[in-house]
């Protein structure tokens, strides 16, 4: 498999990554977006808009709408700080936001947990084949549906 490989980042070091990079897209690092990125990161399968505005609500004592979230999510997708995975209708943090690639989910159908993995071999030859197509793919996300190995073993 032709993958890369990065340090994947957590905890506060995954934070300060994630406001440098909206820094260098000139735009704040705001109390509520550190407060939702930070929720997000602190998921362990893909989380819903309504996953984190709850999540954000009980740990600031007052209630956040999930259209905000849903707003502040998309300028993480966009800035890539966060992964969609379409299937779940949720979100992951990316753990190495300023790596842009191609992204492959194995999607567990029991337990909701999203593996990411890379394999830039596949998603070029999924690139080349939409080019052949007529069709310049902006960023291919692939998603595999099954069974994590701990939900196999059950």
């Amino acid at each position: 498999m032709a993958s890369h490989h990065h340090h994947e980042l957590t905890g506060h070091s995954l934070r300060n990554a994630a406001q440098r990079v909206m820094e260098e897209r000139s735009e704040q690092w705001t109390p509520m977006r550190a407060a939702i990125f930070d929720a997000l990161a602190g998921q362990d399968k893909p989380a819903s808009a309504y996953d984190i505005a709850d999540a954000v609500s009980t740990a600031r004592g007052k209630r956040v709408a999930p259209n905000s979230v849903y707003r502040i999510l998309d300028l993480f997708v966009a800035s890539n700080l966060a992964i969609r995975v379409e299937s779940a209708n949720a979100y992951i943090a990316n753990a190495h936001p300023g790596c842009m690639h191609d992204c492959i989910f194995l999607v567990c159908t029991d337990c909701g947990k999203a593996i990411h993995v890379d394999d830039d071999r596949l998603t070029r030859a999924v690139r080349d084949r939409a080019g052949d197509a007529g069709f310049v793919a902006r960023r291919p996300i692939i998603e595999v549906q099954g069974q994590c190995h701990a939900c196999a073993q059950a």
